[in-house]
């Protein structure tokens, strides 16, 4: 009797690793970027993308930006199980649940901010470090000398459920930059999700849900 040779289906649309490069993609980053965060090589952070394009029938990788998939294993998915379709009654936000602030090193600032401010340190990973103010979270980003002046601070307003708020915003005319996409799940299995927005002026917003596992 003959078997089949290779790896077997994967029950989820997209495997793992494809869906850690498709979320990044959501999120803007570009190849180079995701290969460094991810800690793999460009060529093959281009294969799980053609994969994934290949695989949700989309032709552009610009079309992954706005693709509303979510895992099947994600905490996201089982809250959505049980929820009613929107109502008339809009979505209101939240308070502000963080506001990013890019430094020119990571090293220094997490320095400051934690010993000089004397801000509670979160958590770090490679570049980006997170401290608690007084419940808001401070996102420090190490980015380019002579863009760290210049980038805006961004502000992330909580919602309870961000595939909810996503589209009631976007029925008031909200044109965001990408889906809800997961930007990190934590060791407790805590998923971070996000969609980011202009204002009228150009400035980037946001949207975050903390999603706690079922």
């Amino acid at each position: 009797m003959s078997s089949k040779r290779g790896r077997p289906r994967h029950p989820d649309v997209l495997t793992p690793a494809e869906w850690r490069v498709v979320d990044a993609v959501r999120h803007g980053m570009s190849n180079r970027q995701i290969a460094t965060r991810r800690e793999i090589s460009v060529d093959a952070v281009k294969f799980h993308v053609a994969n994934a394009l290949l695989k949700l029938g989309v032709e552009r990788r610009a079309d992954l930006r706005t693709w509303r998939g979510v895992p099947a294993d994600s905490a996201l998915r089982t809250l959505r199980q049980g929820v009613p379709a929107m109502t008339s009654a809009t979505v209101q936000l939240g308070a502000i649940g963080q506001i990013s602030q890019p430094v020119r090193d990571i090293t220094t600032a997490v320095e400051w901010y934690g010993k000089v401010l004397g801000l509670p340190h979160l958590y770090t990973f490679g570049d980006l470090a997170f401290f608690d103010c007084g419940g808001t979270r401070l996102f420090l980003s190490a980015t380019e000398e002579s863009q760290a002046n210049a980038e805006p601070s961004v502000l992330y307003f909580r919602v309870d459920d961000i595939q909810t708020a996503y589209d009631d915003l976007r029925a008031r005319g909200v044109e965001f930059e990408n889906a809800p996409h997961l930007i990190h799940k934590h060791e407790s299995g805590v998923e971070e999700w996000m969609a980011f927005f202009p204002d009228p002026d150009g400035h980037l917003l946001a949207i975050m849900a903390q999603v706690p596992p079922a």
